[in-house]
Parts: structure tokens; sequence; C-alpha cells
């Protein structure tokens, strides 16, 4: 995953979306500790940022050292880089002991992540009916006239999507989710939530730079932002693309708690 994102670290820290509080307070609302919260694929610190607020450490892992460092400092959250092959005892050393964390949140990141180990790694660093919750955001809505250029050129970029994307596209809706569902709740989502982020339209396109696929197109020689397109949004956007519009993106939220039989310590 990590280098998927290594050349436009800073137009992700730029562009993405931030997280509604109300995401974050029904997820704490489903921990019965709030000590600590451990936020993988923290990336630039998004999550993290608000994970801080409501619970007493956070530590914030990613893959990416660039990435992470564009996460903002915080005197209750720790940041590590853990590459990908670093084994269960190399995450017990860099992020916590076993059995002793509360909530692990994966922000638009679960995708890309070896399940079957993340699983192994959750279950391991769990307290007792600690909580896992993993959730995506899909494509911008800014409007009928922009959204249909959007939609053009999303649906031309697939053959520069990694296959983990469809994940995304899916919603999480299909994904391997062993856990049980968080008390009060009947099933583990997703739930539905949503992000708005005000942009003119240079913010709109610094957000499309930020794609993965974006830059795996153009180390191809593809440039997906071509003459055309632009053209395209700068027509949907209006007279003056200075002008800022409302963006929002829809949230989709699976989480649940671990089962007893799965925990390796209280």
């Amino acid at each position: 995953m990590a280098n998927l994102f290594l050349k436009q670290a800073k137009h992700y820290a730029a562009a993405r979306p931030d997280y509604p509080a109300e995401l974050f307070q029904f997820i704490a609302s489903k921990t019965a500790r709030h000590d600590l919260a451990w936020d993988v694929g923290t990336g630039s610190g998004q999550a993290a940022v608000s994970l801080a607020k409501l619970y007493k450490k956070v530590v914030g892992t990613d893959t990416s050292a660039q990435q992470l460092a564009y996460a903002p400092a915080l005197p209750n959250v720790r940041y590590a880089h853990t590459p990908a092959d670093l084994p269960l005892e190399g995450i017990h050393a860099a992020v916590a002991p076993p059995g002793s964390v509360d909530v692990v949140t994966v922000a638009q990141a679960f995708h890309w992540l070896d399940l079957p180990r993340f699983y192994a790694q959750t279950r391991s660093l769990l307290r007792a009916h600690g909580v896992l919750a993993a959730w995506c955001y899909t494509e911008p809505r800014v409007g009928a006239a922009v959204d249909a250029v959007f939609w053009r050129l999303y649906n031309g970029s697939q053959p520069h999507w990694a296959p983990n994307r469809k994940m995304v596209d899916d919603e999480y809706r299909s994904a391997d989710f062993p856990f049980d569902p968080v008390d009060g709740e009947d099933h583990t989502g997703p739930f539905e939530f949503s992000t708005e982020r005000s942009m003119d339209l240079d913010d709109y396109f610094t957000y499309i730079k930020s794609w993965s696929a974006y830059q795996t197109a153009k180390d191809n020689g593809v440039e997906l932002l071509d003459e055309d397109t632009v053209r395209a949004f700068a027509d949907a956007w209006g007279d003056d693309r200075g002008e800022v519009k409302t963006v929002r993106y829809p949230i989709f939220l699976r989480i649940g708690k671990v089962r007893p039989e799965s925990t390796d310590a209280a």
C-alpha cells in the first residue's frame, strides 16, 4: 500500500476529507473503556486527531514514513512506522502489549490490509470485547453537472486502480468481517455517515491527484486530468473556478467486537 502513496503524500494530506465527530462518538460509545486506541494505516493522522479527543492515548501506525511526516503532533498521540511484514512481536513492541487496546480503527485503509494477518494482530492486541472499526468514504458528490464529469473520469480510471479498490466501491459490504455486533446493534454494518469539505475547483483537482490511480496512470504515461477533462470540469463548475462548493463524501463503517473465545488476554 505505502508505495502507491509515496509520490502524492502532500496532496493526500492537503485534500482528503476529515471525518465527522458523530462517527467517532458512535465508535467510542461502543467501547467499555477509553484508555488506548490503535489507528492502523493512520496516514497523515486524520482519524488519530479525532480519536485523541475521546481516548487517553492513541497510537497511529502506517507503512509509509512519508505519510506520517504530515501527521500533526499531539501530546497523547504517538506515531510509529510499521513495515507491512512486521511480525506480531514487532506489533506488540511498536503499539502495545497483548490485550491492552480498547479499539482498533482503520480509516480508508482496510482494503489495503492482509486481512488474516491483520485480524490476528487485532485479536492479540484488543481487550476482551474490544472493538474493531473500519470505514471508507466513496466518491465525492458536488452536483449533477460536476458529478457527471467525475463519473466519466472515475469509470475511465478503472484500469489504473489496484484490485483492492473494489472493496471501497462495494462500501465494504462483502468484506470478510469475523466479529460480533457491538452492544446495542444486531449487525456489523455498514453504518452510514457522511462528511463535507469546502473546495474550489483547484482543491477538487488536488483531491483527484491524491488518488493512487492518478499516480499509477501518470507513471504509465497517462494524464487522467487531461486538457479535455479539465475543461469539462471547469464548464460544469461554473464561470468562476475559484467558487467554493460543498463536496460531500458518503462514509460506510463496519464495526464489531472480539468474540470472547478469540481474545488472547483480558
